[in-house]
């Protein structure tokens, strides 16, 4: 297929009428001028977004957990409530909350996500036959709604450092070493009946897995892809760091770096409280900062340290996480509010090569999403895969919106979601606003609320 665009965002900037060509999903030509027969984008034509940091299953338990409890509540708080609610959701209903959550991301431009996926067995913990009954819930919801996927199955072993034996909460995350690497392999089995997959793995964090563990998990993933993506919950909470130093004697981010081979390939969620060492640290390896600053603001985790980790070529993601926000615009838009009012400054994330805070950000936080999840997106330029959003001018014409202002006016000042078309891996999912299966899928998510209320 070929697609006019007016007005296009390419690596190198905004460009005007240039017609894309697509074929089997990639990015095979861009030329100057409307070609005949192309479609006509009717808005501005952006890179999709891609979600490094997803729990699916945490999309029909948003809300539940805003009750006060004098002043007492915390991450760890609602953890335990958190792991109440997982008591009632069968494969089915994991499949059904995943897909509608899927739509929603695909409605605000996201084009991929990577799922931190670590619920994995019955409601009594016994294990499904086959292995990966819950995983393949979620290769299917991805299907059904269109998104690109890359499934991280997380390894979970412990509930703390020790290591101490798992409380019954986590029942259904729980895998024996050997249970695991199977688990993975046969999600890479997965991959030949879903397009558009790819697997890594998620060691869930240091409190959950040891040295051994996470050692055998990695070998066993980078034997069946040596760039499959790792991704590990890192230093999120005070408590973690100081529960790390009295084991280890190190600061998580500072074992990791001691201790495993950390490269391109690895993303580190949160990596909330580091010190300048560790920042250092994971800059000079490659890894990505994966920040999820709508979801880190509600569990009262902190403020990672964006300003110094840019400054110094720093590559991040953005994602969702626990969904109490499904919403890039959002997500990027708190990056630099947070780094706002730390500072007493503005415009702090905008460089001296790109003034434009907006378009800074969405275009790293595309690009380093990309390298999140080992997938040929994050820009469009021939060999690319053909996600991208077409923005709705209706709404965008009602700001600033000249090539200088656009993104800024999208990150900063629109009121609603401004995606009306969205494209992945050349196919449209999202046309005039609607997905296909939007209605039935929220009619099906609305049953599981009614079950887990």
């Amino acid at each position: 297929m070929k697609l006019f665009a007016k007005k296009i965002l390419l690596n190198d900037g905004w460009h005007s009428n240039k017609t894309i060509t697509i074929s089997e999903g990639v990015i095979t030509a861009i030329e100057a001028g409307q070609v005949e027969n192309a479609e006509i984008a009717k808005g501005a034509v952006i890179p999709g977004m891609v979600n490094c940091h997803s729990h699916a299953f945490q999309r029909a338990f948003a809300g539940f957990s805003e009750q006060g409890s004098e002043g007492q509540d915390s991450f760890w708080t609602w953890r335990k409530i958190m792991y109440q609610f997982l008591d009632k959701l069968s494969a089915n209903d994991a499949q059904v909350i995943a897909t509608q959550l899927y739509i929603e991301m695909l409605k605000m431009g996201y084009t991929r996500v990577a799922e931190f996926h670590y619920l994995h067995h019955q409601i009594d913990g016994q294990i499904y036959t086959p292995l990966a009954t819950m995983a393949e819930s979620i290769f299917k919801a991805a299907s059904t709604s269109g998104i690109g996927l890359t499934i991280l199955p997380v390894m979970y072993r412990f509930s703390g450092f020790g290591p101490i034996e798992p409380n019954d909460g986590q029942k259904r995350f729980i895998n024996s070493i050997e249970q695991f690497n199977q688990l993975v392999s046969d999600c890479f089995s997965l991959t030949h009946n879903y397009s558009n997959t790819n697997v890594g793995i998620a060691p869930h964090s240091l409190r959950a897995v040891d040295k051994e563990s996470l050692h055998s998990a990695v070998a066993h993933v980078r034997n069946l892809d040596n760039k499959a993506p790792i991704h590990i919950h890192i230093s999120e909470q005070q408590k973690e760091v100081d529960d790390c130093l009295s084991h280890y004697g190190q600061r998580p981010v500072q074992w990791l770096l001691n201790n495993a081979n950390l490269d391109e390939h690895w993303c580190l969620i949160h990596a909330t409280h580091i010190d300048e060492s560790e920042r250092q640290g994971i800059i000079e390896t490659g890894a990505i900062a994966g920040i999820c600053p709508t979801t880190e603001a509600n569990l009262g985790d902190g403020i990672f340290p964006t300003t110094e980790f840019l400054a110094e070529n720093g590559t991040f993601a953005i994602g969702s996480d626990s969904h109490i926000s499904v919403n890039p615009i959002e997500e990027l838009r708190w990056l630099e509010y947070a780094q706002r009012l730390i500072k007493q400054q503005r415009a702090i994330l905008a460089t001296k090569e790109q003034a434009s805070v907006g378009l800074h950000l969405w275009q790293k936080a595309a690009q380093g999403g990309a390298q999140s999840t080992n997938s040929n997106t994050g820009n469009l330029a021939i060999g690319k895969q053909a996600d991208l959003l077409v923005l709705d001018i209706d709404q965008t014409k009602l700001f600033a919106s000249n090539d200088k202002y656009l993104l800024d006016s999208l990150i900063f000042a629109s009121q609603k979601n401004p995606v009306q078309d969205v494209m992945v891996n050349g196919t449209w999912v999202i046309q005039n606003g609607k997905h296909a299966q939007e209605q039935i899928s929220a009619n099906d998510f609305a049953k599981i609320l009614e079950k887990t209320a």
